[in-house]
C-alpha cells in the first residue's frame, strides 16, 4: 500500500500540477489531500476546479474555514482575495470536506491536529521561534488517537515524519507556499528555505509504514509574478526563494 500526502496548496496551480505528475510518475494507490487548499493571490478558482474534477480524497484546511465563514471588511488579504474568485460550485465543495478523518483502520488524516484545525501538531511555538514538539506534547494533541498506525497532518508547511512507538505521524509539507508569516497566536515565521513543491509517500512494507519526503521542481516564477501582480510581494518573495522577505 502506497499513499501520497499533499497539503497547503495556497491557490498554487502550478505546483499542484508539478506535484500530480510526480505521483503519476512514481505511483501511488490513493491521494489524499490535507487541506488550505486555495487561500492566496494566485489560481483559488482554477486550483479547485482542478481538485473536484480530480480523484483525489480532499480535505479542509483553517482556511476553508476562514474563506467559507469571511464577513465583508473582515479576514487576511489572502482569504478574501479566494473568497472574492470563487462561486458558489466551489464553495459547495468546500462545506462537503472534513478537517479531520479516518482513510481506514490504520490511517487517521487531519489538516492541523486531530482536536483542531488550526492546532501545530508537530510543531510548538516557543516565544516567536517555532520548534519540534515534544513527545508529550505531541501525546496530548493526538489524544485518543494514541493507537493509530498513521496520522498524516499539514497546516506548519514543515515536512517531517515523527515516531511514537509503532505510530508514525507525517506532515508532507506545502505543495504551494514554502514560507509564510502568521500572527497567531503570536508574530511567527516559517521558511523552507527552497521553492520547491513539497509532499510526501507513505508505504506499508513488511509491516511497517514509512515516508518519503519529496521536493518537486516547478515552474514558481510565473507563480511568483502574479503573486505580484495581485499586489504581494512577499507572496512573490517565498515563492521564489522559500524564505520570508
Amino acid at each position: 500500500m502506497r499513499i501520497a500526502l499533499v497539503s497547503d496548496i495556497h491557490g498554487n496551480l502550478a505546483a499542484l500540477e508539478a506535484v500530480a505528475a510526480d505521483i503519476r510518475q512514481r505511483g501511488a494507490d490513493r491521494v489524499v489531500n490535507l487541506g488550505d487548499n486555495l487561500s492566496g493571490p494566485l489560481l483559488p478558482r482554477e486550483t479547485a476546479q482542478w481538485l473536484m474534477a480530480s480523484d483525489w480524497l480532499s480535505l479542509a484546511g483553517n482556511h476553508e474555514r476562514q474563506v467559507l465563514n469571511l464577513r465583508p471588511g473582515k479576514g487576511g488579504p489572502s482569504d478574501q482575495y479566494a473568497h472574492a474568485q470563487l462561486t458558489e460550485t466551489e464553495f459547495a465543495w468546500m462545506r462537503s470536506l472534513a478537517h479531520c478523518m479516518h482513510l481506514d483502520d490504520n490511517v487517521l488524516l487531519c489538516h492541523g491536529s486531530p482536536r483542531s484545525d488550526h492546532e501545530y501538531l508537530l510543531e510548538t511555538l516557543d516565544g516567536h521561534a517555532l520548534r519540534l514538539a515534544t513527545p508529550a506534547e505531541i501525546g496530548e494533541r493526538v489524544g485518543a488517537h494514541g493507537a493509530v498506525p498513521v496520522i498524516a497532518c499539514g497546516h506548519t508547511h514543515v515536512p517531517r515524519a515523527v515516531r511514537r512507538g509503532v505510530q508514525l505521524l507525517v506532515n508532507p509539507g506545502s505543495v504551494g507556499l514554502q514560507a509564510y508569516s502568521d500572527d497567531h497566536p503570536v508574530d511567527h515565521a516559517v521558511q523552507g528555505g527552497s521553492p520547491d513543491a513539497r509532499y510526501a509517500l507513505i508505504t506499508l512494507r513488511n509491516g511497517h509504514w514509512q515516508a518519503e519526503h519529496i521536493a518537486v521542481p516547478y515552474g514558481h516564477e510565473a507563480m511568483a509574478l502574479l503573486a505580484e501582480q495581485r499586489g504581494r510581494p512577499e507572496w512573490a518573495h517565498a515563492l521564489r526563494t522559500g524564505y520570508m522577505p
